[in-house]
């Protein structure tokens, strides 16, 4: 078998059958395709096309090798083994190949490091800023403001975010009904600002940004399914509020925060796991409203406090 029709099967498989979010399938595409190319360039001398056959462990081996050669990180490499791995799973499941051939492969461990938290005054006046301008009036500004207030009171995902739909925002429970990795629904509370700048955005902002869309969505032919109208938060232009938008927003804000690291919307979520812990919340309400689904992926915030603590003491104590 051809490994490009084997790849795309696989791609079909985990999208259509399996559930996985698009972006766990765009990675595995993303490196699939990487090896697809690598593995038909070690085959040019010989004129043929690559086949499952043919790109055993060791053509897997030498990829991974090019690609530490070529300076990825070790994330990246052990993302790579990752999604060979799984390919190779489904491989041996479908029979095409007698046993996983990615199996015996070795992923390097990828540098422990604790999350970029803010402190709570930082946040604060970030939000502050965000406020101030939205006072203004400017639609995009309230829109901002809204968004940023709701990454922070509910720790969302940009992807979860960006994909609220309109009728799962509730007022009066102060409550967003988000769709998390694995199409898993849950319900994340909101706070009280954020709730109040959920509800100007939607009562002087929102009807603007539609209206923009109006008249190029008219000129459009439709597809049936979502709209711009079903979703919470709308674009400049009227359309579905892209991450891109929402990444390059939060980046603008973290430059006047004091501090290095990263500089995304995840910041806001694990700022807000932290300080949920910080004040006395249980690590299992924590988990839940994060939606992870292993509580370990929730015990690195408790990690972040305790670095937290051991910092202020060495700082603080006369005898540390």
């Amino acid at each position: 078998m051809l490994l490009s029709f084997a790849i795309d099967e696989f791609l079909a498989a985990v999208r259509l059958e399996y559930g996985y979010s698009e972006a766990t399938v765009k990675a595995y595409r993303t490196d699939l395709a990487d090896f697809a190319r690598f593995a038909q360039g070690q085959l040019a001398q010989a004129q043929g096309a690559a086949t499952l056959e043919s790109c055993g462990i060791e053509v897997m081996r030498e990829w991974l090798w090019a690609r530490q050669q070529r300076g990825l990180s070790k994330a990246t490499l052990a993302r790579g083994v990752a999604t060979l791995k799984s390919f190779g799973t489904w491989l041996e499941r479908c029979e095409y190949v007698p046993a996983n051939p990615a199996a015996r492969l070795r992923a390097p461990k990828p540098p422990q490091s604790l999350p970029r938290v803010l402190s709570e005054s930082h946040v604060g006046s970030l939000l502050e800023r965000a406020a101030r301008r939205a006072a203004e009036g400017d639609p995009v500004h309230l829109r901002d403001h809204a968004v940023l207030e709701l990454l922070y009171a509910s720790a969302l995902r940009v992807s979860e975010l960006c994909g609220l739909e309109l009728h799962g925002f509730d007022r009066r429970e102060h409550t967003v009904r988000v769709i998390g990795k694995g199409s898993k629904e849950r319900v994340v509370p909101v706070g009280l600002p954020a709730t109040r700048a959920i509800e100007r955005y939607l009562r002087e902002a929102r009807p603007v940004l539609l209206a923009r869309g109006q008249h190029a969505a008219a000129d459009t032919p439709q597809t049936p399914g979502r709209t711009a109208r079903d979703e919470l938060f709308l674009g400049s232009r009227g359309g579905a509020l892209g991450a891109s938008v929402v990444y390059k927003l939060v980046a603008h804000e973290l430059e006047a925060v004091p501090g290095g690291g990263p500089s995304g919307p995840h910041t806001f979520r694990h700022t807000a796991a932290t300080h949920m812990l910080n004040g006395g919340a249980d690590l299992r309400v924590v988990q839940e409203m994060l939606g992870h689904a292993s509580l370990a992926s929730t015990q690195v915030y408790t990690h972040v406090s305790t670095e937290r603590l051991a910092a202020n003491y060495r700082l603080a104590h006369p005898r540390a």
